[in-house]
């Protein structure tokens, strides 16, 4: 019966090909629309972590609540504590830490590689798979001997090796698959391999953490426990909850284990050191899940509205068959048998537009992969995969449901005596007008509340143009320098930089030079504690500060104001030197309402316990993890502060494109010293695009989708007033016989589009006041309320709205009173 139904629905298609291809391809744009934003919810929010029982993974964080750090990583004292505390509850517990270094290829070429430090145990915990060789054994993880010690004669313990599992890519990128590599070592007495991994094996965690997600290789690490330094911290911890335990369980175990830390520990304490667990899966797409949810509800309401105006157009094509209809009642045709035939149609369209909306949806995804941030987890993974080819048919058969089902029940009843009778051309355009008068009004409300999701993204893009970062991104060329600091003396080290700083700033075009680790929206932050005094007798008073290591010139290159007193000079560029510069936040909250130049702090970097330091100059704040938020206060130190050589990622401020300077940068340096590694090279002005990704890639969104619901709504609309002013044919007539003026006809129908227009964006205010909250976390110096963005929202769907009408409005003035008459 089914095959017969959509049979003569597909010949009844054909009859009308245009009415069918607009139908299918409205449904087309919202189904496209919707499958490629649910590839990216299916992938990042959805699908499992690619790890061995993933819902029983959850991450340790490490919080200072006293000083308001979260996500501190920990060392390796607090790692055993909670690995043999917690063992209730806790199947395993695994710590990495990632970073990058130079090896050497065995052309004698420098080669940057991302490295992974890990416990032995890390792969069994979460199933990683090799192809060759052998995973860690505890073994490689058994801790250094003890340094020899009292005779001078004392013989030095042997030292152990470091064990090594490569990467698949990294295998096969360097060794070329070679399997005679195990049991080699990495560039000449590095590191000793034992293993490769299976491909496509990542190391997934939050994006603020700055973890390396594809390392090249894992080194297995040679852990001790060191009570007395707990505050010497690298590792982040994963753990795998025994089967039945329940994170509430695992929470409170871990807070008997901080607590017994915080006893150990006077820093650990005096910072309020708390142990907070997160699923894993949770917590590495948090920052995400806004931004996400958001699309995916912003797909859901353009496939609604596409939805309600194929539903319209169904309306209108049953109101002009009622009499074929009718006669096929008379004819002794079931209600559900027509039902079923209209359905079957409804069916066909669906089908038609899903078909083109994967097609649409491929193509989507392209550009979705394109412009997407780089920091959305699991971006690789995004594709048209069978759970999205199921969502795909399911969401073909609920719009098929959604705009068909209307149209069928107003169909299968027609009043058979009335239609057969009537002989107007419009009558069947009489009946249905409320139904469609709703669809109408569903779709500008729908499309409202998108086009208020637009506005405010738009109104957070222009925000964050206008964010003063506190530096000059443009004209800056950075990049990260690697592979050698001059020698392992400070003052070597110092006449390195200084070497290198000379040679770069003599080139032609090159106004300034300096260098800084970490630098501006490049990552790598972590805070140290200051306070002023009142810490002597209360330790509880020590706050957390970012810091960062600068040459001096540093503030004159980025072109950061300078506020009270002096920048960095060369004499202040020595380990003897204690000068520091703070910016206006922490100047403020140190010293407030007087002058912080010539006033001291204390701090820890260089000593175990807290030193002075005078505070030389006061800048201007610098945004420095991300331009939508402030961020934390900061402090600098010259880069001889630390003994030379701490800083590594250099920028250089050009008179002209600094990309035009990327060559012979490397060349000059090149010739210093050829085993150099330059990388990340790349102008500021690209950190700081990265840095407005996020917002730029919702706005766009967004706003595609919205743009296409307005059109779709205004269609709609279209469509409804050409409806009415055919089945007012006869009215119209008679009111332009009577005296009425093609103004005033004109009037009464762009004022009946604009009747639906305003309750559609009445309903659409209600609804977007509520539903916009969700969008807060995206927003930047814009409320999810703001009354502007509504009002001019409004406004611009009001004229939206009359020039939807302006067609129909104008045929309906342009009509013949006698034609009119006479047809009807």
């Amino acid at each position: 019966m089914l095959s017969q139904d959509l049979a003569y629905a597909g010949r009844t298609l054909r009859k009308s090909p245009v009415f069918a291809a607009t139908a299918a391809l409205t449904i087309a744009l919202g189904i496209g629309a919707t499958t490629a934003i649910f590839s990216v919810t299916n992938a990042v929010l959805l699908r499992p972590l690619p790890y061995q029982d993933p819902e029983r993974l959850v991450l340790a964080c490490g919080d200072m609540r006293k000083r308001s750090v979260t996500d501190f990583p920990f060392s390796n004292a607090d790692f055993f504590d909670l690995r043999d505390g917690a063992k209730a509850t806790f199947e395993d517990l695994a710590a990495v830490n990632t970073g990058r270094t130079i090896w050497t290829r065995e052309d004698g070429t420098p080669e940057q590689v991302r490295v992974a430090r890990v416990t032995p145990n890390f792969f069994r915990l979460l199933g990683a798979k090799l192809v060759l060789g052998r995973d860690f054994s505890d073994a490689d993880g058994q801790p250094p001997p003890p340094q020899a010690g009292g005779s001078p004669n004392a013989q030095a313990p042997q030292r152990l090796p470091t064990i090594a599992i490569l990467s698949y890519e990294f295998w096969q990128r360097r060794y070329g698959g070679d399997t005679a590599i195990l049991g080699r070592s990495i560039s000449g007495g590095g590191p000793q391999i034992v293993g490769v991994l299976a491909p496509g094996f990542e190391l997934l965690f939050p994006p603020h953490l700055n973890m390396e997600r594809l390392p090249d290789a894992w080194l297995a690490a040679r852990l001790a426990y060191d009570n007395a330094n707990r505050n010497t911290v690298s590792l982040r911890l994963i753990g795998r909850l025994k089967d039945g335990a329940t994170l509430e369980q695992a929470q409170a175990q871990a807070e008997v284990v901080a607590a017994e830390i915080r006893k150990s520990d006077a820093i650990k304490e005096t910072s309020g050191f708390h142990i907070r667990l997160e699923p894993m899966h949770k917590y590495l797409v948090a920052e995400a899940r806004p931004a996400i949810l958001s699309l995916m509800g912003a797909v859901i309401f353009l496939l609604l509205i596409a939805c309600a105006n194929v539903a319209n157009l169904l309306l209108v094509r049953a109101s002009l068959r009622e009499r074929e209809l009718a006669v096929r009642s008379a004819l002794g045709a079931s209600r559900w048998r027509l039902v079923r035939q209209m359905l079957a149609e409804a069916l066909l369209l669906a089908g038609l537009g899903s078909l083109l909306g994967l097609g649409l949806a491929w193509l989507g995804i392209h550009e979705l992969l394109r412009i997407a941030p780089a920091n959305l987890p699991r971006l690789a993974s995004i594709a048209i995969d069978p759970v999205v080819l199921a969502f795909t048919a399911l969401a073909g058969l609920a719009a098929a449901a959604i705009f068909g089902m209307a149209p069928a029940l107003r169909a299968s009843r027609p009043d058979v005596m009335q239609v057969l009778r009537a002989s107007g051309r419009t009558a069947g355009l009489g009946g249905g007008r409320l139904l469609r008068h709703s669809v109408v009004i569903a779709e500008v409300a729908l499309s409202f509340v998108l086009l208020i999701g637009s506005g405010l993204m738009f109104r957070s893009f222009l925000a964050l143009q206008r964010i003063d970062p506190g530096y000059d991104p443009h004209g800056l060329l950075t990049f990260l320098l690697l592979g050698g600091r001059g020698g392992p003396q400070p003052q070597q080290r110092a006449a390195f930089m200084r070497e290198i700083e000379g040679r770069l700033r003599a080139l032609p075009g090159v106004e300034s030079v300096t260098v800084s680790s970490p630098f501006p929206l490049a990552g790598g932050f972590s805070p140290i504690r200051w306070s002023t005094e009142a810490a002597l007798a209360d330790p509880t008073k020590f706050q957390a500060v970012n810091n960062q290591t600068v040459l001096p010139g540093y503030f004159e290159t980025l072109r950061t104001p300078l506020i009270a007193g002096r920048a960095f000079t060369e004499a202040d560029n020595a380990p003897e030197r204690n000068g520091v510069i703070i910016d206006q936040l922490l100047a403020a909250k140190a010293f407030p309402n007087q002058s912080a130049v010539g006033k001291r702090i204390l701090i820890r970097v260089r000593t175990p316990e807290p030193e002075w330091v005078e505070v030389i100059g006061v800048v201007a704040h610098q945004r420095q993890t991300s331009l939508a938020e402030a961020g934390r206060e900061q402090i600098y130190f010259t880069d001889g502060f630390l003994g030379h050589g701490a800083a590594a990622r250099w920028a250089v401020r050009t008179a002209g494109d600094p990309a035009k300077y990327a060559g012979v940068i490397r060349a000059e340096i090149a010739k210093l010293d050829p085993h150099l590694l330059i990388t990340e090279m790349q102008p500021m002005a690209t950190l700081v695009e990265r840095a407005q990704a996020g917002t730029r890639f919702s706005l766009l969104l967004i706003g595609v989708l919205a743009v296409i619901a307005a059109l779709l709504a205004g269609v709609g609309l279209y469509g409804v007033l050409s409806t009415v002013v055919r089945q007012r044919t006869a009215e119209i007539g008679v009111r332009m016989a009577l005296g009425a003026t093609p103004g005033s006809i004109f009037i009464l129908v762009v004022g009946h589009g604009l009747r639906l227009s305003a309750a559609g964006i009445a309903v659409g205010l209600v609804a977007a006041f509520g539903l916009t909250r969700v969008m807060s976390s995206m927003l930047v110096g814009v409320k999810a309320t703001d009354p502007a963005t509504f009002a001019a929202i409004a406004a611009l769907f009001l004229i939206i709205a009359a020039v939807a009408s302006w067609l129909p409005a104008r045929r309906a003035a342009g009509l013949d009173p006698t034609i009119a008459l006479r047809e009807e």
